[in-house]
């Protein structure tokens, strides 16, 4: 079988789950996925069967669009809601002053990769180092953020439209937001919407499959 399918992954699960799932269900040897998306992330996971996988990286490089929550006052160590509470702090921000700080966030910038991500320094990912209360040294490494907008209010906070490019940590732009409002922030919820032309409204579930 050769091709690509949309899968719309379910929360709590990690990108190669739904890999290993759809293998046995597929009985398929040879697929991939393209563009990782954390366990408590939901949304499009492009799944590449057959000789499909080697358009991976072609479909890794296309712009990305997600919904996220933007969760005020407080500071974490993964920068979202699953990690350790490094700090809390009164948050009354109103639209328009979240607002006056998104326009900084748009357009190429510099972002520094979070310690809890896959990225390796001396050949250990930064996650396994953070685990074990490791700080490393990171280097920003340039993103662009072509869209960027307040989608609504939740509980807490917001909730943002992002488009951007390859390699943007949405929970780093959340830290980054709440540091640039001086209450701090961190990511509530995510969801990818899209990556290229793919929509996840054309996506189906695990179940489906």
């Amino acid at each position: 079988m050769n091709g690509i399918l949309l899968i719309d992954k379910p929360q709590g699960w990690t990108s190669h789950d739904v890999v290993a799932k759809l293998r046995g269900l597929l009985g398929q040897r040879r697929i991939g996925h393209s563009g990782t998306l954390d366990p408590m992330a939901t949304g499009l996971l492009i799944v590449l069967l057959g000789r499909a996988t080697r358009a991976a990286e072609f479909a890794e490089a296309q712009e990305k669009e997600y919904i996220a929550g933007l969760r005020l006052g407080l500071v974490t160590d993964t920068q979202d809601i699953t990690g350790r509470v490094l700090e809390r702090h009164d948050a009354d921000v109103s639209p328009q002053e979240l607002e006056s700080v998104l326009n900084n966030f748009r357009g190429d910038l510099m972002q520094l990769p979070p310690m809890y991500s896959a990225i390796k320094i001396g050949g250990k990912k930064l996650y396994q180092l953070a685990r074990k209360g490791q700080e490393e040294e990171r280097r920003p490494r340039p993103v662009r953020i072509s869209r960027l907008e307040i989608a609504g209010e939740i509980e807490g906070g917001y909730s943002l439209l992002v488009q951007c490019s390859k390699g943007t940590y949405i929970r780093t732009l959340c830290h980054d937001i709440g540091q640039a409002l001086g209450c701090g922030g961190t990511m509530s919820s995510l969801r990818r919407t899209a990556i290229g032309s793919f929509r996840c409204e054309d996506a189906c579930s695990v179940e489906e499959v």
